[in-house]
């Protein structure tokens, strides 16, 4: 009976060891943006300019310009996107709206 219950205290505590060891701290890349249906949100937006531009070209934007942080916190600016000259937004979230 003893042998058993140390056998079932050392399988507890491998099963535990295995499920801690398959977590991880590495960041995880930044997924692309899907839009809240109310985007682009009004907040106090953290993003620096260069965050902003970051982020559109991260979701298949290029040729970003003329990005400027509207009265309620949003980064509006100029995108090429599949070949289109086109308005976008980036609010407090990271919710990228293509005008």
């Amino acid at each position: 009976m003893k042998k058993l219950l140390i056998v079932s205290m050392i399988a507890s505590v491998t099963a535990f060891g295995a499920v801690a060891q398959t977590s991880t701290t590495s960041p995880m890349p930044a997924p692309k943006a899907e839009a809240d249906k109310n985007a682009p949100l009004p907040g106090a937006n953290s993003f620096t300019e260069g965050q902003a531009k970051s982020r559109l070209e991260a979701n298949g934007y290029s040729d970003v310009t003329g990005l400027k942080k509207d009265k309620d916190g949003v980064w509006k600016g100029m995108a090429t996107n599949a070949g289109a000259k086109v308005n976008v937004s980036v609010d407090y979230r990271g919710n990228i709206v293509r005008h």
